[in-house]
């Protein structure tokens, strides 16, 4: 599955799936958010009962003040609509799948 590219008008029904849903807020400017990018493509190729989204808090900036976003990138874990858990920082592989399967 491919990483979904949200908005402002897409990112409240698609985190509103019954799947867990992994949406990572960054920023194109952001160091850390690059290094995250490429693990992001790997852990959406890999869905299985999880979908991954990455939202750009340049161009979505109330959507990152409703959440509370207020440092990149952030990691946040849905389910139905409700944030379950969130990160912050980057991330390596091993401890985003770890979460992810804690999580679904």
């Amino acid at each position: 599955m491919e990483i979904k590219h949200l908005n402002d008008e897409n990112f409240k029904e698609f985190i509103e799936q019954k799947e867990l849903t992994v949406v990572d807020f960054f920023a194109q400017w952001c160091p850390p958010c690059k290094m995250l990018a490429p693990i992001m493509e790997e852990i959406a190729q890999e869905a299985d009962g999880y979908q991954v989204a990455k939202i750009d808090i340049d161009q979505a900036i109330d959507i990152a003040n409703e959440y509370g976003v207020m440092s990149i990138p952030t990691i946040i874990f849905y389910k139905e609509g409700q944030e379950i858990e969130r990160l912050v920082g980057f991330r390596n592989k091993d401890e985003l799948m770890d979460e992810i399967k804690k999580l679904k």
